[in-house]
């Protein structure tokens, strides 16, 4: 009686560690480029407040805002003034959101609470 062969065979299995090193690493680079870029929110009190006073921030200086606030969160700051010519904005810093606006008439009483940075652009 015959007793058949078994014939083993050699198939190298991949390494997918190396693999996932790499994804890993676009992962993290996403990661840091999202936080980079994070879009500044505008909450719905502060969009009604921008609107009742007629305040306009053209995009290129909500991109500029958006860019000190990073800077200003990686200080340690939490809520901001952010000044700039014709507003002055509260914003939380660690959701990126624009919590109140105020036009210059209304900065006149020159007294902002509960912040603890200022930026001025």
């Amino acid at each position: 009686m015959m007793q058949p062969k078994i014939h083993q065979t050699y198939q190298p299995i991949p390494l997918k560690h190396a693999d996932k090193t790499a994804s890993n690493k676009e992962k993290q680079t996403s990661f840091k480029e999202v936080l980079n870029n994070q879009q500044l929110k505008v909450s719905k009190h502060a969009a009604e407040r921008l609107k009742e006073r007629n305040i306009e921030i053209p995009d290129e200086q909500w991109k500029k805002i958006s860019e000190k606030l990073t800077e200003a969160k990686n200080k340690g700051v939490r809520d901001s003034l952010v000044l700039t010519n014709d507003a002055a904005l509260i914003v939380n810093t660690k959701n990126h959101t624009v919590v109140t606006a105020m036009d210059k008439q209304a900065t006149e009483a020159r007294v902002f609470t509960n912040i603890d940075g200022t930026i001025i652009m």
